[in-house]
């Protein structure tokens, strides 16, 4: 039975990939393997891309076709109740976007995320007012409930990366501080949750000032790395900027390394992490004081 659309797991990511490493060990490709099986290569191929659940069947098969061992066999087959349950969002799926889903396996497997947003404050740094301030002008066909849902989850988001233990690296121009999004409250609520956040041993932020030379990251849409340390998932980027509600997600090598050097430098270059709380009450007293 096909999985209820809901994004994978990691655990689902897991299996997968010890799967694929078992065929490829055997020496078959995806078309060889499916023949032998009997299936259609495109069965094989949505299952090595955690399209599907895992059935029983098919999984105990592919072992046997692989010639996997007792105890790698025992170990993959009591995993599998686990790999098919629906990750926590689940029931959030209504408030996400399709690239989205297939990346949350990603985010809640995450020992880091850094990210960087070139006019704004990072999603994952936003308050739920602020939030919804930017819904309604990126997305004006939105209802109110349809915004608060989606801030609803954002804060979900939130909770959940800091009960894992997720480290949180944000950078971001002094500018976008200083780019109303809502009324005086929403601005003002958020500028004192960056305080508070900015206190946090789990968050590094830092801030590139306003006559700094260019950097790396300049004019790149909003970007965000995802550093997993589980062998068989690899790192991910997502870089949004196109349509609203659009992103382009990669977890190859090279795209990754690359954004991943780009963060470097720009993080180099801007304001050390010791003086963002300096810079986040100077732009609070500039506005407030």
């Amino acid at each position: 039975m096909a999985r209820e659309r809901s994004g994978r797991t990691a655990r689902h990511l897991v299996l997968v990939a010890r799967l694929r490493h078992l065929r490829e060990g055997a020496g078959l490709s995806v078309p060889q393997a499916a023949s032998q099986l009997g299936w259609h290569p495109s069965t094989l191929r949505r299952l090595e891309q955690a399209q599907t659940s895992l059935d029983v069947g098919q999984v105990s098969a592919l072992l046997d076709l692989y010639g996997a061992g007792a105890a790698e066999t025992d170990d993959i087959m009591g995993r599998l109740n686990a790999a098919n349950m629906p990750g926590w969002w689940h029931p959030w799926r209504d408030a996400m976007a399709p690239w989205l889903m297939d990346l949350m396996s990603v985010e809640s497997a995450a020992s880091v995320v850094r990210t960087w947003h070139p006019a704004l404050v990072p999603l994952l740094l936003r308050t739920p007012a602020y939030a919804m301030s930017v819904d309604e002008l990126m997305f004006p066909e939105r209802d109110a409930a349809e915004r608060q849902r989606r801030a609803d989850f954002l804060v979900e988001r939130q909770k959940r990366l800091q009960e894992q233990q997720t480290r949180l690296w944000a950078v971001l121009p002094v500018t976008a501080l200083r780019c109303r999004v809502g009324d005086d409250e929403v601005m003002r609520e958020q500028f004192e949750m960056l305080q508070q956040t900015a206190e946090r041993g789990d968050v590094t932020m830092q801030l590139h000032p306003e006559y700094a030379p260019p950097h790396p990251l300049t004019g790149v849409p909003a970007l965000s790395l995802y550093r997993v340390e589980i062998r068989e998932i690899g790192d991910h980027v997502v870089r949004e900027g196109g349509l609203p509600g659009t992103a382009e997600v990669w977890d190859s090598p090279h795209p990754v390394q690359t954004y991943q050097g780009m963060l470097d430098v720009s993080c180099v270059m801007a304001i050390r992490p010791a003086r963002t709380r300096e810079v986040l009450q100077d732009e609070f007293d500039r506005k407030w004081a």
